[in-house]
């Protein structure tokens, strides 16, 4: 197959919907992707176009990576609990990350979250399952921060439990 043919393959991959690309990522691949990110299938799938006609790594590089997978002392999750950033910053609520179901970074049910807004101090209560405020429960602080600024607001980071991380 020419460069030209390949060129053309992955400009139609360009235009085609996210289900016609996870067909052809179970084409290409022999296996069904669990990723929906459309950028994600089309890199892949035009990889491995190039790969099938161009190689793939070569064999140092695989003997290498196969090296990498068998290192036994990998570890792929740090202990319960430690969290660095958190443990600094004196945050001792936000190391359990034992309840898989709970944001890690939500202070534990019963405590109370504050912001001012203006002339208005925003008081939250952490509820074991929701949020609480003004009498109101809510399913998410990002709810209860729309609902005090009329606009989109991520909640974690409205209440400072988040940083904004520019890309």
């Amino acid at each position: 197959m020419d460069e030209t043919r390949i060129r053309e393959q992955i400009e139609e991959l360009r235009h085609m919907t996210v289900g016609q690309l996870k067909d052809k990522y179970r084409e290409a691949f022999g296996e069904t992707s669990r990723s929906n990110h459309k950028q994600f299938l089309f890199r892949r799938i035009a990889w491995r176009l190039q790969a099938d006609v161009e190689g793939d790594l070569s064999e140092r590089a695989l003997r290498r990576a196969a090296e990498i997978v068998e290192d036994g002392d990998l570890r792929v999750r740090a202990p319960k609990g430690f969290s660095p950033e958190n443990a600094r910053a004196g945050r001792p609520h936000a190391m359990d990350r034992s309840n898989p179901s709970r944001d890690w970074r939500l202070p534990s049910p019963g405590a109370l979250l504050t912001r001012r807004l203006d002339d208005r101090q925003i008081v939250v209560k952490v509820l074991e399952e929701g949020f609480e405020y003004e009498s109101r429960r809510y399913r998410s602080l990002s709810a209860i921060a729309r609902e005090v600024t009329g606009t989109r607001w991520n909640g974690l980071l409205f209440f400072g439990l988040a940083e904004r991380r520019d890309a």
